[in-house]
């Protein structure tokens, strides 16, 4: 049974003018994604660009021993292959799915193309680009300055932002991989979060009950993401064209 996936439920598309759109979008091609798929491992160029419609990917740093950590997460804000934008070509970083969905995906030669018109679409990704950075670099203030309830709360807050409704699907040990802390860390802090009725936490499935407070319980990291991220991407779509939407 195939899924209808509008490319302006990704927030990069859904900006594009009306001309660019009727350009680009007949170029997609619809992927279905699944918890723990690697789309680009460290190192590689990678074939193709992604742009999450309602999953979530992480770029995670891998140390020589094994252990990780998330550095971002991207989800329908935004898109995964930012390499091949800057010129770089490879990356330092593992892009691993964090929560499952669907994603439209661009082949890296028809990117490039549409990235040296020097149009909307480039325009978009350099203000991206800017707004992944600021998020590279709260996430490291935050990992070294804030405490693991704080992240916690952070973690879920930048999650939930990027699905529809207030649900997570997550295993304590993924968060823990993602937050590069140890297990019980985690175990700890969400039980304070579920005891303050703030979640409910039952078999990897989270769900956020009170999502004010969980602002107010998180640091200042996540206010300061959200603010440049809508600061640099206003959600202004230009559906102005008439398309079909694609089949996963």
């Amino acid at each position: 049974m195939s899924t209808s996936i509008e490319p302006i439920e990704n927030r990069l598309l859904g900006m594009l003018p009306a001309e660019d759109q009727a350009r680009v979008f007949p170029l997609l091609e619809p992927v279905t994604l699944t918890p723990g798929d690697v789309l680009c491992e460290s190192g590689d160029s990678g074939s193709y660009v992604y742009f999450p419609t309602n999953s979530i990917v992480s770029l995670l740093y891998l140390m020589e021993s094994g252990a990780s950590a998330e550095i971002s997460v991207v989800g329908n804000d935004g898109m995964l292959g930012i390499a091949l934008f800057m010129g770089g070509g490879s990356t330092t970083t593992r892009s691993v799915v964090q929560s499952a969905g669907h994603a439209l995906r661009l082949s890296r030669a028809q990117f490039e193309a549409e990235i040296d018109r020097h149009g909307a679409l480039h325009n978009l990704m350099l203000r991206y680009s800017q707004a992944l950075i600021t998020q590279m670099a709260q996430t490291a203030v935050c990992n070294r300055h804030h405490t693991i309830d704080q992240q916690l709360c952070r973690w879920l807050l930048l999650s939930l932002g990027r699905l529809p409704g207030n649900e997570l699907l997550a295993t304590q040990e993924l968060i823990a991989n993602m937050l590069g802390v140890r297990r019980e860390s985690v175990t700890e802090a969400a039980g304070k979060l579920q005891d303050l009725g703030v979640i409910e936490y039952r078999r990897g499935h989270i769900t956020v009950l009170d999502r004010a407070r969980l602002e107010t319980l998180s640091c200042e990291c996540y206010g300061v993401v959200k603010h440049e991220t809508e600061r640099l991407l206003p959600w202004t779509p230009c559906r102005k064209v008439r398309h079909t939407p694609l089949a996963a």
